[in-house]
């Protein structure tokens, strides 16, 4: 526990250091337009939320995103994402970003993100580093769920504030998910039974996010999030409704519903996400990716005679 605790206070002392943008004395009645509204897509997205539970094997992610712009932004990005246990199937080290983008901004959009017109403007630019300790604070019984609860850091790495691409300071978070999953199987509920036939869960999110802006302060919001999540043997089915809500109420609360698809047969898990963004986010996007799953505690699990 106490690498746990050491571990957060450096992301909370990384996030207050890695900011490159410009201080200036806060004008509190204005707003500063650091917003996932008036940036690209990768900017600060609305995080994935737990459901209740933390990844117990070594998880490798790989994606490619298209994103499609309500004003006619046009953003592409290779995606990649670990989780690493640590010692333990309680807690794991997740580390994700875009690892770079390709982007087309036209003069339209660019009017919307307050830059000044210019002819249509593209390019690449590599994204945030993320960067999370996952923590499983209560496992699930009969009658009690599932809870999980992170901390996670935004790196300042990205670039282009000048062109709405990235913020270029760091940002962080914490949330706390409770998830409670009912499985079916055979004619026999269980809590849990890897013989079961349908696996059905609830879970929800509560947080607290916050990012630098430009102007010497820094924009905090309620992070939330419901989530469905059917399982019939080798396929899955995830329904996300979720976002954040900033205090400065331009452009800064962002809202979205994602439906995402996976398939499951030996550690291989293909998957097509779609997301919809409701508010503030004014995006649709599309991934495709594959994650493997790496069952790396197996080799420290006491044999059965051992457990005598």
């Amino acid at each position: 526990m106490r690498k746990i605790l050491l571990a957060i206070l450096l992301l909370l002392t990384l996030s207050s250091t890695m900011a490159k943008v410009p201080i200036v004395a806060p004008t509190l009645s204005e707003s500063t337009g650091i917003a996932p509204a008036y940036f690209g897509p990768n900017a600060l997205p609305i995080p994935d939320m737990l459901d209740g539970r933390v990844q117990g094997a070594l998880r490798v992610e790989l994606a490619a995103d298209g994103y499609f712009g309500y004003q006619k932004d046009q953003t592409a990005d290779l995606f990649a994402k670990i989780n690493i246990p640590l010692w333990t199937d309680r807690v794991n080290l997740s580390v994700w970003m875009p690892i770079m983008e390709w982007y087309r901004m036209t003069p339209e959009r660019q009017r919307i993100c307050r830059l000044q017109d210019q002819e249509v403007i593209s390019g690449h630019e590599a994204g945030d580093v993320y960067v999370s300790a996952d923590i499983q604070l209560l496992k699930a019984r009969k009658y009690t769920p599932d809870i999980a609860f992170r901390a996670a850091l935004k790196t300042a790495s990205g670039g282009s504030f000048d062109k709405a691409r990235y913020f270029d300071n760091p940002g962080y978070w914490f949330d706390l998910a409770v998830g409670k999953s009912m499985y079916i199987g055979q004619g026999v509920t269980a809590i849990e039974n890897e013989h079961s036939v349908v696996e059905l869960r609830l879970a929800g999110s509560l947080g607290f996010l916050c990012w630098q802006t430009d102007n010497g302060r820094q924009n905090d919001a309620l992070q939330y999030g419901v989530q469905l999540f059917a399982k019939v043997k080798y396929v899955s089915l995830r329904a996300t409704w979720g976002g954040y809500m900033g205090w400065e109420k331009d452009g800064d609360r962002p809202m979205s519903v994602k439906l995402q698809l996976s398939g499951h047969a030996k550690g291989f898990e293909p998957f097509v996400t779609y997301q919809y963004g409701i508010k503030d986010y004014p995006f649709h996007q599309l991934r495709v990716g594959l994650a493997y799953n790496f069952d790396i505690l197996q080799y420290k699990k006491p044999k059965a005679h051992e457990q005598k």
